[in-house]
């Protein structure tokens, strides 16, 4: 909780940025040298697989840091977050090569509203200008990127760096603030260039800005400043620093930088819309004997404990128990101020991204599409005793996790974990199993195939049966025909005459269909047109049964005479990718029997592409790990249901084989 004199409002800062920037370092760097360490912290700091919450106090100032996961994998656990914060860090390595893993970070965040800076890690490995570093970065993001420092180099290495903004030069010191030093000689002139082209880039957004450059008058500092924050809070520009949080360089500056540039949380409470005192649900954890707690960011003023408040649906909650967040810690309270980020127990009924109000229902601003799973693992329970928890398991691991989808599939019976990617789903299996004792065997999803037939053929169904008393007896008649793909099934009544008594013929068609269930090669037959004809009954041998078993015998016999096609599904892919990794994947898909339809620039992404293919559902599983490994992690996709085409040759074969195995 805040101790300082500003304990009334609080600021939310996110730090994101692809594995391997350095990103969990910097959080790490900035909560040391808030507290009076170096801020030196190694980079390798482990990958974070969820959204952790830091708080720390500097200069007076409370702030709660979110750091958001890096991989890939595991993005959206800070979805919910995300919107929620008055600033985002976006961590970037000094690599050129790598520059485009940064641009999915800035979309996101350029798409949600968030303003946002951009810091360079590991600068101390950094190799040539930082401006050819920035020109390299610039594609990746549609919003001016703004120098905000410059590199002093000595021995090829950097060794400290100039605040265009504040006109000072400081020189790294090894776990010690940096030193503030007279901008050298050899570089001053490199320094008036450079904010001069800083402040050209403010004066697109400030013509009182321009007109005093065109008029070669310097512009007051302050006016400089007040366009770096209010040009960031209006998402119009990215300022960029940067550092080295292995040795602490450029950690406390960028504190600095963050206590005078962050926006108030008013503008993110105006972003969700939030008006007047309430809360955002920013993430979902159960944690064990505390039952259920929201994560949530409170705006307007403090929380008490035993608040009212109001859900977007119009249904009353009361602020029950409030805690305290930071890192795993959690400390019961009775008041949290505004802008900090608090967990609220016992709102049963609560989802990320909730808005919770104290003036009545609020609708929320955001219009937020969940991240598509791209893997899936069909799940069993080892035990069938486990089979009720693993239901419950399943719905708490679903509420937490909003990259997580269970679907439970109608064609294959199957219970299909469906997520991020095979990491994603690996760490989800171990929290069902550590979290919630239920140990579940995995095994790649089955392809819905289905069955149809070749020709036309007329059949007679007869059961017939005598057990002593009353016996059993059913008689029909059926033409069965293939339909048009996608056609489905028609059952057709064209008995004249009585041959049959209307009351047993949709056990005619009830039979029919359960034969359809299970195909000559062994799955469930379309498109297919049964018409009844003719038949005959017994006075007292004949029922309902006896005709639904006539029904299924003449449909067996007839897809036994017409000639078996596996269908197997084709679903539509459109695959987000860099333009450079375009080639590479429609290599791919030809080599997994797909088809490419098209490709297109990707609407508001520079350098991406838009590629759309056909790919059968039998390849789609491990899909995603090729495209991520051909792309740097980068490419993705999103998938439904197409049509169903025919399979024939080796590939038919080797399915029936498949399937008979498995009967064995």
């Amino acid at each position: 909780m805040p101790t300082s004199k500003s304990a009334n409002i609080v600021r939310a800062i996110a730090v994101v940025g692809p594995t391997g920037a350095g990103k969990t370092a910097l959080t790490q760097a900035l909560a040391s040298a808030a507290s009076g360490g170096s801020g030196a912290v190694p980079n390798a700091a482990g990958q974070s697989t969820e959204t952790q919450f830091t708080a720390i106090d500097f200069m007076g100032d409370h702030y709660a840091l979110i750091d958001a996961p890096g991989a890939v994998d595991f993005l959206a656990d800070a979805d919910f977050a995300l919107p929620a914060v008055d600033l985002a860090i976006v961590v970037a390595d000094p690599d050129p090569d790598k520059a485009m893993l940064v641009q999915p970070f800035l979309k996101v965040l350029e798409d949600m509203g968030v303003p946002r800076l951009l810091f360079v890690n590991k600068i101390d490995q950094a190799r040539g200008r930082i401006r050819d570093l920035l020109q390299e970065l610039q594609p990746v993001s549609t919003t001016p990127l703004v120098a905000r420092q410059i590199p002093i180099w000595k021995d090829d290495k950097v060794s400290g760096f100039v605040d265009l903004a504040l006109e000072r030069a400081f020189l790294y010191q090894q776990g010690k603030p940096s030193q503030v030093i007279d901008i050298p000689g050899d570089i001053a002139e490199r320094e008036t260039e450079a904010r001069f082209h800083m402040m050209e880039q403010l004066a697109d957004f400030d013509d009182t800005l321009m007109e005093q450059l065109l008029s070669d008058v310097t512009p007051d500092r302050d006016i400089v400043f007040a366009d770096l924050v209010r040009e960031m809070r209006e998402g119009l520009i990215v300022p960029v620093f940067f550092g080295c949080t292995a040795q602490g360089n450029g950690v406390r500056r960028l504190l600095k930088a963050l206590r005078h540039d962050t926006p108030a949380p008013s503008y993110a409470a105006a972003r969700l819309g939030l008006e007047g005192n309430g809360a955002y649900v920013m993430k979902i954890s159960h944690a064990g004997q505390a039952g259920k707690l929201a994560y949530t960011r409170v705006f307007g003023g403090a929380l008490n404990d035993s608040d009212q408040l109001t859900l977007s649906d119009g249904a009353p909650q009361r602020a029950a128990a409030l805690f305290s967040v930071n890192g795993a810690q959690v400390k019961k309270v009775s008041r949290v101020p505004e802008g900090d980020v608090a967990a609220i127990g016992k709102l049963d009924p609560v989802a990320a991204g909730d808005l919770l109000a104290s003036n009545g229902k609020q609708e929320i601003k955001l219009s937020f599409k969940k991240r598509y799973p791209v893997y899936q693992l069909a799940i069993a329970t080892k035990d069938r005793k486990d089979d009720v928890r693993l239901s419950g398991a399943l719905q708490k691991l679903v509420d937490e996790d909003p990259g997580l989808e269970i679907k439970h599939d109608q064609t294959t019976h199957e219970i299909l974990l469906q997520g991020q990617g095979e990491p994603h789903l690996r760490s989800v299996l171990d929290r069902l199993k550590s979290r919630f004792g239920v140990d579940v065997s995995t095994a790649p999803p089955q392809t819905p195939y289905q069955e149809s037939i070749r020709k036309p053929v007329e059949v007679r169904g007869r059961h017939k049966k005598q057990t002593g008393g009353h016996g059993q007896f059913g008689d029909c008649v059926i033409r069965v025909k293939p339909l048009p793909r996608g056609s489905g099934f028609e059952f057709v009544d064209k008995i004249t005459g009585g041959a049959i008594p209307r009351q047993w013929i949709p056990a005619v068609e009830a039979g029919v269909r359960d034969a359809m269930q299970k195909g000559s090669i062994g799955f469930p037959v379309v498109d297919v047109s049964v018409t009844l004809i003719d038949g005959s009954f017994h006075a007292v041998d004949s029922s309902e049964h006896s005709f639904q078993q006539a029904g299924r015998i003449g449909m067996q016999e007839a897809m036994a005479q017409c000639g078996s096609v596996l269908l197997e599904p084709i679903e539509k892919l459109t695959i987000y990718t860099p333009n450079w990794g375009t080639p590479k994947i429609n290599s791919a898909v030809s080599a997994h029997n797909g088809q490419i339809l098209g490709f297109e620039a990707r609407d508001g992404w520079q350098g991406w592409d838009k590629v759309d293919v056909y790919l059968p559902h039998a390849e789609r599983q491990n899909f995603i790990i090729e495209l991520r490994s051909l792309t740097q992690g980068l490419a993705t996709f999103e998938a439904e249901f197409d049509h169903m085409v025919e399979v024939s040759g080796r590939r038919a074969e080797d399915v029936a084989k498949k399937v008979q195995a498995s009967a064995a």
